[in-house]
């Protein structure tokens, strides 16, 4: 939390989005036969599942175990996360007349997640715990595509096609997140983290006109809390500065623009994380060390920090290779 308000710290926090899910067994094992929608509604297990590598890594941070498209399922619409394809919705919204489908997020709607909010706050002491939820761009390409989609044509259509229907979209999108955020706050998480994970496939000017202000909506909705606000998307080096206007206390950069490049183009009064990249823990001990060694020296100079990898841990990464990053991270930092 310190490292978030730029404030002086003993050593480099880190944590890592993905870090509880498909790299650890003992994810695997809990989860085994249970769907992840419902895995993500029970409260039992969310605790159990952001919990774990909390106990195996010796993170900075838990990071609340959902998907974006939770609140999405809480409002009645249907959709379903299918195994090796993400989520895929039975009817896309690509007309005014769909955008009636989407009502208000209630807290009673996903009072599961208040639940285990408290049951992981009890469990954590002081470790913090990171609210999470998707950005208004990201749900409304799913909804839009009906699923994932490599090229958002259907997405972008809309969105050059008919700016007041997408305008009204992502509005709609951003109070649902906010909403879905204040919950996760209210019932006790530390910070929280808007990811963007699609938007990487936007121009900077389509960036400022068409996403922006649903983003900043978001972000000034959940002020009040005076929680640290984080803000992270994929592919997104050239939007940096305009995602650091969206009104995050941080903003995330992926692997692709370097530590010190990337709070030059973010601008000043925010911290940064990140941002090894997921790959790299991969190669050899050595490597990964060396690599993590370049992104603290590149941020050596920052005056807020959080160590994090440049996108989520890969399934099939090496549990052990992440709890030595987290010792290597805080000790060289601690020099």
């Amino acid at each position: 939390m310190r490292a978030c308000r730029r404030e002086p710290v003993p050593h480099t926090p880190v944590w890592f989005m993905r870090q509880a899910g498909r790299s650890l067994p003992e994810y695997l094992k809990v989860r085994e036969g249970i769907a992840m929608l419902d895995s993500c509604m029970r409260p039992d297990l969310v605790t159990e599942i952001t919990l774990q590598p909390v106990r195996r890594h010796k993170v900075d941070a838990a990071i609340y175990f959902s998907d974006i498209v939770v609140p999405l399922k809480a409002i009645g619409i249907d959709l379903d996360i299918k195994p090796g394809v993400g989520p895929v919705v039975e009817r896309p919204i690509r007309t005014r007349a769909d955008l009636a489908r989407l009502r208000p997020l209630e807290p009673d709607d996903v009072k599961y997640v208040t639940e285990a909010v408290g049951m992981l706050t009890a469990e954590l002491g002081d470790t913090p715990l990171i609210g999470f939820a998707g950005a208004p761009f990201t749900l409304a390409s799913y909804l839009v595509e009906g699923g994932p989609s490599r090229n958002h044509e259907h997405t972008k259509a809309l969105m050059y096609g008919d700016p007041q229907l997408w305008a009204d979209l992502l509005d709609r999108l951003a109070d649902i997140t906010a909403a879905f955020l204040d919950v996760q706050i209210s019932a006790g998480a530390s910070a929280v983290q808007l990811f963007d994970s699609w938007v990487g496939a936007l121009a900077p000017d389509d960036y400022r006109a068409s996403v922006l202000p649903a983003s900043a909506k978001v972000f000034d909705a959940v002020a009040r809390h005076g929680v640290p606000r984080i803000h992270f998307g994929v592919g997104t080096g050239e939007l940096l500065g305009l995602m650091g206007r969206a009104g995050a206390d941080v903003v995330g950069a992926d692997w692709r623009v370097p530590m010190d490049e990337a709070a030059r183009r973010v601008g000043p009064g925010k911290a940064l994380q990140g941002n090894l990249d997921p790959a790299v823990l991969f190669a050899p001990r050595q490597v990964v060390e060396t690599k993590a060694r370049e992104v603290l020296t590149a941020a050596r100079d920052l005056p807020g920090h959080i160590f994090n990898l440049g996108h989520g841990v890969l399934p099939s990464t090496d549990p052990e290779a992440l709890t030595r990053l987290v010792e290597f991270v805080h000790t060289e930092s601690a020099r």
